[in-house]
């Protein structure tokens, strides 16, 4: 997915969230292992987890209902 697909216009002004710290960034700012994003908003950086966990939950229905 390009960074369009996800809503992003200007790829400087993204938002990202730190599974170590816990903490938002405004761009990229930590090793990529530690970042899920990039989000275009503060406060869809603070919910990544719940949209990661979201997103796949639906990509695992869809592949049940294709097998």
């Amino acid at each position: 997915m390009s960074k369009r697909d996800w809503g992003i216009e200007d790829p400087a002004e993204t938002y990202w969230f730190n599974t170590r710290t816990r903490a938002v960034e405004e761009g990229p700012q930590s090793l990529s292992v530690d970042r899920l994003g990039p989000f275009s908003s503060r406060e869809e950086a603070a919910r990544a987890e719940e949209i990661v966990a979201e997103r796949a939950r639906r990509w695992a229905e869809e592949d049940a209902v294709e097998d």
